[in-house]
Formats: structure tokens, sequence, C-alpha cells
């Protein structure tokens, strides 16, 4: 490419049936940043809102419109927690001998554990699996367990 060539005069013929990466794509530098033992780490609720429980893994790729916190719900409360754990045990697979984020991934592990029975007590079966425990099967009926209205 000379110098008075434009990257956008270069694209401009780049159609889309040239593949997934046609040869006219630009080059892209991804960046992951290194996470530390010991971070910094979010409530489970802005965890869940934020879509990582680390701020520091938090980057700004996405706008998050305003008044779109999670709502403070017996559902929303199981999918805090049980979003935290699975962090957790990502991060886990990478630092296996930070012993406080494991602790922390027994704690959640335990808190989703309760949260799910206690939820199940009363609207029902969240899960296929969960189904099975039951002494019918009703997991095909109505309502699905993302439909409920709790308090209702």
């Amino acid at each position: 490419m000379n110098a008075g060539t434009s990257n956008a005069a270069n694209t401009s013929n780049c159609s889309d049936n040239n593949g997934v990466l046609p040869p006219c794509a630009p080059l892209a530098v991804p960046y992951v940043p290194f996470q530390q033992e010991g971070s910094k780490r979010y409530n489970q609720t802005e965890a869940l809102n934020n879509g990582t429980l680390f701020p520091s893994l938090n980057l700004p790729f996405h706008v998050k419109a305003k008044g779109t916190d999670v709502v403070t719900t017996a559902l929303a409360e199981l999918q805090a927690v049980g979003f935290v754990a699975h962090e957790l045990a990502l991060y886990l697979d990478t630092h296996p001998t930070d012993q406080e984020a494991f602790t922390l991934f027994q704690q959640y592990t335990a808190m989703e554990k309760e949260a799910t029975e206690r939820y199940e007590r009363t609207y029902g079966p969240i899960s296929r699996d969960s189904a099975a425990n039951a002494t019918e099967y009703t997991w095909i009926d109505n309502p699905w367990p993302w439909d409920r209205q709790e308090g209702k």
C-alpha cells in the first residue's frame, strides 16, 4: 500500500462473500489484561450487572443503558450467586493456588445450592436436572422459570 492510499479505500471493495476473514479485513490486535491474584472484586449484583466479577477485567467495550441495573428478586439473587461461583471457577482455572479465591468459590457454591433449593421450594424447578428430583415430571408445566412472576 502506498502512502497515498487510505485504508477506507482498500476496504470499500470488500464484500460479504469473502468468507469469515476477507483478505481486505484490517488487522486487529487483541489485548487481554493479565489478572493478578488478590484482585478487587465486585459484589454479586455488580458482578452480574457488569458481566465480570473483577473490575480490572471490566473493559469499556459495551455501553450500559441507564436504568438497566439487575432487579433484586429471588431469581436475580440466584443468578447473581451462580454467576459469581462460575466466575470464581474460571479464575481458579488459571490461578489454582489462590486459596482465598478457592474459599470464596466454596462459599458461593454452597450459597448457590441453598438459593436454588429455596427458589425451587417456592417456584418449582429451575432446571431440567432439578426436575428429576421431584415425585413427578413437571418441567414441561407452565410457567417456565423465567416466566414466573415472583410474589404471585
